[in-house]
């Protein structure tokens, strides 16, 4: 899973977005667009490196990396730029409004230590799901899969929830954006089984992902919901072929899911 997840971080291209309108702020969209640069296999760069990975000019790139160090968001020896403590406060309002607080990461850990098995909780962002909470067992081989780590929607067991929860205009309006490409010679890239297996999530209320993302890996997910009812987070557990078979995650895994999920949904309300 290392190689997947570095794989599916996007490149933060800052060209010009296509969006008009008096009140949108360019320079604001590059300045983010510097920081979203930095990442895992990126955590120093140089001023060429980020201006290569954001499509900015070297000019404008050091203008903005000058002014972010300024403003103590990144920092420098002279040479390299890298990212500065002060950017966690930008993600600390976000993950507190999805119980990444005691309550919630107390129920995952609590599922993580039950089942022997690392546990995520992850939102919908583009093609992609973003890991908003993760406790992940002691092993020999870490997945470093993180808070943040992106994996594409369409072959993962979060993303399946994710995108079940979504109304069938929405779905469609998805998949017209992002095509459905094979991660393995499991992944569905059918639209037609897409839409169908998507169904069957909903009805379900629950997905299983079977070496469709990675050869070997398997995760059971389930949707939480928010007060109104809808989707706002999937859960899921992950493993692997050798220490789980299917049935057992439906018997076993689903059932300590669900439970955990109605947890964080109660103790979330205000999502």
């Amino acid at each position: 899973m290392q190689g997947r997840a570095a794989a599916v971080q996007r490149r933060p291209r800052a060209e010009a977005t296509g969006r008009q309108g008096r009140e949108f702020v360019n320079a604001l969209e590059r300045g983010l667009a510097v920081l979203a640069a930095f990442g895992r296999g990126r955590e120093r760069m140089t001023l060429s490196d980020v201006a290569q990975m954001t499509g900015l000019s070297r000019g404008t790139a050091r203008r903005l990396l000058l002014t972010l160090s300024e403003l103590n968001y990144v920092a420098s020896d002279g040479k390299l730029f890298w990212l500065a403590p002060k950017v966690l406060n930008l993600g600390q309002g976000y993950l507190a409004s999805f119980g990444r607080g005691e309550v919630a990461t107390a129920i995952i850990k609590g599922v993580s230590e039950k089942l022997g098995e690392s546990c995520s909780m992850a939102v919908l962002d583009g093609p992609d799901i973003v890991y908003v909470a993760r406790v992940e067992t002691q092993r020999v081989f870490s997945s470093r899969i993180d808070v943040g780590t992106r994996l594409p929607a369409h072959c993962s067991s979060l993303g399946r929830v994710l995108l079940a929860g979504l109304g069938e205009a929405e779905l469609e309006a998805w998949m017209a954006r992002h095509p459905l490409t094979a991660w393995t010679e499991r992944t569905l890239v059918d639209p037609g089984k897409f839409r169908a297996r998507i169904a069957e999530v909903r009805r379900q209320r629950y997905a299983i992902i079977d070496g469709e993302l990675e050869i070997g890996s398997r995760s059971v997910a389930v949707p939480v919901l928010d007060r109104s009812g809808g989707t706002c987070a999937a859960l899921n557990i992950g493993t692997s072929s050798a220490r789980a078979s299917l049935e057992l995650m439906r018997r076993r895994f689903l059932p300590v899911l669900r439970e955990a999920s109605q947890q964080i949904g109660n103790a979330t309300q205000g999502w």
